[in-house]
């Protein structure tokens, strides 16, 4: 399905861009905690209604 240099050159630039985003990841890190204190409240509203949804689904099927 794929030639020996497509897979080779597929491996290298996974590994090539997973070390690049960690990277950005690490240094853009104390901006990202700066600026987007208390998101996590998003996040866990945003898993309640859709846990929410899921189970009125379920009680009401």
């Amino acid at each position: 399905m794929f030639s020996t240099g497509q897979l080779i050159f597929g491996i290298l630039f996974f590994i090539a861009f997973a070390i690049v985003i960690g990277f950005q990841y690490r240094k853009d890190l104390l901006l990202h905690k700066k600026y987007y204190k208390g998101t996590i409240w998003v996040l866990i509203a945003f898993i309640g209604f859709i846990g929410m949804i899921a189970a009125i689904k379920f009680v009401f099927m």
